[in-house]
């Protein structure tokens, strides 16, 4: 298997992202106003996964976590969502959040727990994913960042 690299993405990279979630299913709304705190793994200059963070004082969405199919299961996943709370952490961040309509399951297995949307901050309700971007039906999930 060849190695991944975990990097922060750039302007340039949008098509990328854009590409990865619209074959995911999973929304475009503020992801390219937050792509500046996006990470990509990138294999043989190809990326094939994303995650982002989309910071609202000292919480965060977990967003856009998605990873091509002929690398799910190798760990890119985990190792994208290591690279979003590391930065979260440098930011100051103390609780990630993530909306998910079909991952309740793997997050699970990475320490995210189930908590009711009415609890998370006013901020990130007022953010894209909240207002319409991720259904009304998704659960939302949270992790303390340092732990």
């Amino acid at each position: 298997m060849p190695d991944v690299d975990i990097r922060p993405a750039g302007e340039t990279d949008w098509a990328a992202v854009a590409e990865l979630l619209q074959v995911s299913a999973l929304p475009l709304d503020g992801a390219r106003e937050n792509l500046g705190t996006y990470f990509l793994a990138v294999v043989e200059g190809t990326v094939v996964g994303t995650a982002g963070l989309e910071v609202h004082a000292d919480a965060a969405l977990l967003r856009s976590v998605a990873v091509t199919p002929s690398q799910q299961g190798q760990s890119v996943g985990q190792a994208l969502i290591a690279a979003v709370r590391a930065e979260a952490r440098r930011r100051g961040v103390t609780t990630l959040y993530l909306l998910t309509a079909t991952a309740t399951d793997y997050f699970a297995r990475l320490g995210l727990s189930v908590e009711a949307r009415g609890l998370a901050p006013a901020a990130l309700q007022a953010s894209a994913e909240f207002q319409g971007a991720c259904p009304a039906s998704a659960t939302l999930m949270t992790r303390k960042v340092a732990e």
